[in-house]
């Protein structure tokens, strides 16, 4: 099956894209999930011990010996609730708007996929934002509260609504570059690695992990941002993408910056790797299974059964033969007549005229 043929699924198969993006950003974040808890601890500016000073495993070390071998997992409930939904709209919107951009404006397929992926992550956002605040909530150091319920209600009831909110605009800021480079990278690795076009797991692994790498460095800063209100308690009142960042300044310099990118590309390389991976081969899966419902050329005859033919034909034969010899007889002599009686007449004058001309001569 080519490429083309692959990338060009119906948009207005919607169910497919949607099952298909569920199931790769649950695994997304799933599977790198204690990365991601390594990550929020680094980035977080919270008095726990000078945290953001130590490395990856040393923060996931004490995390795991101090507080539970189950630690790094704490919030994992949370992403598998948000993250279902938020990227089944995601990537269906993405496949939509993709095909009508490329299809109605002269722009190429890598410039297509970027605007399709910087606008599919408002609905995204819109979704995964009350999730990142209840999951980093969880996931930082010393944390209050004693799980997801326990955790959504505190904040509903000392912080009010908008505290599930607080990042959404910075998260806003933060994908919309983030996704362009993401889609543009990986829609460019893959003209790169894949010039025949046909559908290779091993391609789509390599150019999701550099397109996640790549874009999770660019957007670092406003990753640490996020967070910072994310995170913050009921003492500290940091509201707004400007404030974010005059604080994170405060509190660690330009350095501050960029706490935690090394966990960040670590925990976005494989995960982007594994999403796109399991997103292009259900895609694959479900483009296959409607062809050979759509195209399946019609099925054969059933097979002859020669014991039955060979019945019908005994049985025609046998009503054949009981019938009276006689009538048999007439029946074939009344055609056998009316055939050969004209040429029969014919001879006959025939001989009387040639017995009448011998009397003459002789």
């Amino acid at each position: 099956m080519g490429f083309d043929e692959y990338e060009t699924i119906p948009s207005s198969n919607v169910t497919d894209h949607m099952m298909a993006g569920a199931i790769a950003g649950i695994m997304e974040h799933c599977v790198m999930y204690p990365l991601d808890s390594v990550k929020t601890r680094l980035q977080a500016f919270m008095p726990s011990g000078n945290v953001g000073n130590r490395g990856i495993g040393t923060v996931l070390f004490n995390m795991i010996k101090h507080e539970g071998y189950l630690r790094p997992m704490r919030g994992m409930g949370t992403v598998i609730i948000g993250a279902g939904p938020a990227h089944a709209l995601y990537f269906a919107s993405y496949e939509h708007l993709k095909q009508k951009i490329s299809h109605q404006t002269p722009l190429n397929t890598t410039v297509s996929s970027g605007i399709a992926g910087c606008v599919s992550t408002i609905i995204h956002d819109a979704i995964m934002t009350p999730t990142d605040v209840v999951k980093q909530r969880l996931q930082m150091s010393n944390s209050p509260y004693n799980g997801i319920l326990n955790c959504v209600s505190s904040i509903w009831r000392t912080e009010g609504l908008g505290a599930f909110y607080r990042s959404y605009m910075v998260q806003l800021f933060m994908n919309a570059p983030f996704q362009i480079v993401h889609f543009m990278t990986y829609d460019y690795c893959q003209n790169f690695l894949n010039p025949d076009k046909i559908y290779n797991p091993l391609y789509h692994m390599i150019s999701g992990g550099v397109a996640g790498g790549l874009a999770s460095a660019i957007t670092t800063p406003l990753d640490v941002c996020k967070t910072l209100l994310n995170t913050q308690t009921t003492n500290v009142r940091v509201e707004g993408l400007f404030r974010a960042v005059t604080t994170v300044y405060t509190l660690g310099g330009p350095g501050g910056f960029f706490r935690g990118m090394v966990a960040r590309v670590l925990y976005q390389m494989p995960s982007t790797a594994i999403s796109w991976t399991t997103y292009e081969f259900f895609k694959f899966v479900l483009l296959k299974k409607s062809n050979i419902s759509d195209d399946r050329p019609p099925p054969p005859p059933p097979p002859i059964n020669s014991a039955l033919i060979n019945e019908k034909i005994t049985k025609k034969t046998s009503v054949r033969c009981d019938l009276p010899v006689a009538s048999r007889s007439r029946i074939y002599s009344h055609y056998t007549k009316s055939v050969t009686e004209p040429c029969t007449r014919w001879k006959n004058k025939q001989m009387q005229y040639s017995q009448i001309i011998e009397s003459y001569i002789y």
